[in-house]
């Protein structure tokens, strides 16, 4: 069995987009932390500002992790490193095609999809505030939970027939 083409071109365009997407939080934060000035493109007014998200307490280990270590921690990384790992995992593992490799890639996305939720109720209800990007990484995350399932069910329904 093969990956279908649409199977890896979907998980590549989202993982490079994801991949895009974090890297530029990354930018953004950093620039930010650098020159409180700075001004990036997705910050279009007071209520649509990607820095202002990016800067906040959630930005780093989702505002959870400087509860158990310091908030200058090497433990308490920026969302988008974690971003950066997650879709860099998502590409790498999703040239497997074992089913504990699927396992993790639909685990893995379940945690990724918990976190967008997390993070888009602490976005609407506690900084009031629109992140363009981070909206569009909780569409991408979705779309890999989405490709993640289809592989799921099309390895186990492989192991079925052979069985």
């Amino acid at each position: 069995m093969a990956v279908p083409t649409w199977e890896r071109k979907t998980r590549v365009f989202l993982c490079v987009l994801g991949l895009c997407l974090s890297v530029y939080a990354l930018h953004v934060e950093l620039s930010r932390e650098r020159n409180p000035d700075y001004r990036a493109m997705c910050d279009l007014g007071e209520s649509v500002s990607c820095s202002k998200v990016f800067t906040s307490r959630w930005g780093r280990g989702f505002g959870l992790v400087q509860f158990f270590v310091a908030k200058d921690s090497p433990l308490n990384q920026p969302n988008s490193v974690l971003g950066i790992i997650f879709y860099t995992l998502q590409m790498g593992l999703g040239l497997s095609l074992s089913r504990k490799a699927a396992v993790f890639l639909v685990f893995c996305s379940w945690v990724s999809v918990a976190g967008s939720l997390y993070l888009a109720c602490i976005l609407a209800f506690v900084l009031g505030d629109f992140c363009m990007v981070c909206v569009s990484t909780y569409v991408v995350n979705f779309a890999l939970l989405f490709t993640n399932l289809k592989r799921r069910r099309a390895i186990d329904g492989t192991k079925e027939k052979a069985g």
